[in-house]
């Protein structure tokens, strides 16, 4: 059993508590990884605030990370103590029906225990002051050390910077994938994205790197705007400076709506808008934010009916076992951009300051 730091959430709504855990072994087909690097997400704080229908405390939250092999259990093949990984939120077994089929990345395997917050054995291997603590995500990466299912990591490049390809764990990789592999974004297109975070920005340059020939970027904190414009943008504009719905200005500035709309909000109504955004015959809106629960998305059948294709995305639809490799190699060979998605890095016990700065939007 190793002792160290974690960030526990003990209950909703409440800042995290920086305690010392203590990490069990792993089990057959487990991996301990020391983590090295954390992001903090949107999703992270969604569960935290009390909204998750899945969330259950205490937890460690995280799922943006990345970290060494300290050990493995019984069983594991894939990696070794001393291999540098990724834990993957979503894994890939290669075994189930899903994994099987090219058209999906959503690998079901460990699918039911993950959302309740336990190994696929039903345990947790997080105690606390004598408590079970629960795992989060599948990942669990505000802590020292971790303990992941072996379908759910990655090995990557041992020269990789674990404090920025962190960020290939969630948002990055998702903004990306949701451009390149789930709206397959065309050469010359026009492209409309709607919120400019981390994933927004992934879009964008997903966008870019597909050969789009105009993307819009839209937020409502135009503080957004130049960084935006540094990843791709051709320009942005602010719903508030318009009298009319952000979807009829798009309309009027594209002749008719653009080839590409994404919602990297998690905003049913702007998910209306991006749809309604889109060109007649051939738009494809993607939803890569994700809503809180029991929202609903509505908008008219007739949208559909003359052309247009409402979408989804999980992790930008890649494969992660097989795809998160290439995208680190990607960004090694400067393909992708990383390090520029980086505006603040802190010291672990800083965390809580972390999630205020990005509910700040900075």
């Amino acid at each position: 059993v190793i002792k160290c730091k974690a960030a526990v959430a003990w209950e909703a709504g409440k800042p995290l508590s920086l305690e010392e855990v203590e990490v069990a072994p792993p089990k057959a087909h487990e991996v301990r990884i020391k983590v090295v690097a954390t992001a903090v997400c949107h999703t992270d704080a969604y569960t935290l605030s009390g909204a998750d229908p899945e969330g259950c405390f205490p937890v460690i939250l995280g799922h943006e990370g990345a970290g060494i092999v300290e050990s493995v259990g019984e069983g594991v093949t894939k990696v070794k103590p001393g291999d540098t990984v990724i834990p993957l939120y979503i894994p890939q077994c290669g075994e189930c029906k899903f994994c099987k089929n090219p058209k999906t990345n959503l690998c079901q395997k460990i699918r039911i225990t993950q959302g309740k917050g336990v190994m696929p054995d039903g345990t947790s291997r997080f105690t606390c002051k004598g408590k079970q603590i629960y795992h989060f995500m599948g990942t669990s990466t505000f802590s020292e050390y971790t303990v992941v299912a072996d379908i759910s990591v990655a090995k990557i490049d041992a020269a990789a910077p674990l404090d920025k390809v962190c960020l290939l764990g969630c948002g990055i990789s998702t903004g990306y994938g949701a451009a390149v592999n789930t709206a397959k974004v065309e050469p010359g297109s026009t492209c409309a994205v709607f919120g400019l975070g981390g994933v927004g920005l992934a879009v964008i340059m997903g966008c870019k790197i597909a050969g789009a020939s105009r993307i819009i970027g839209i937020d409502l904190n135009k503080d957004k705007f130049a960084k935006a414009k540094e990843f791709g943008a051709t320009e942005c504009i602010s719903p508030q400076d318009f009298k009319k719905p952000i979807q009829e200005v798009l309309v009027e500035m594209t002749d008719g709506g653009v080839d590409y709309s994404f919602e990297c909000i998690g905003n049913v109504g702007v998910m209306r808008a991006a749809l309604e955004a889109c060109h007649k015959g051939w738009g494809v809106s993607v939803i890569v934010g994700v809503a809180a629960a029991g929202q609903e998305i509505s908008t008219r059948p007739f949208q559909l009916v003359t052309g247009r294709t409402w979408k989804g995305t999980a992790f930008g639809g890649w494969k992660s076992v097989d795809n998160v490799p290439k995208l680190v190699t990607e960004y090694m060979s400067k393909k992708i951009k990383v390090d520029e998605f980086v505006t603040h890095t802190l010291p672990f016990d800083k965390i809580n300051e972390a999630f205020e700065l990005m509910h700040t939007g900075k």
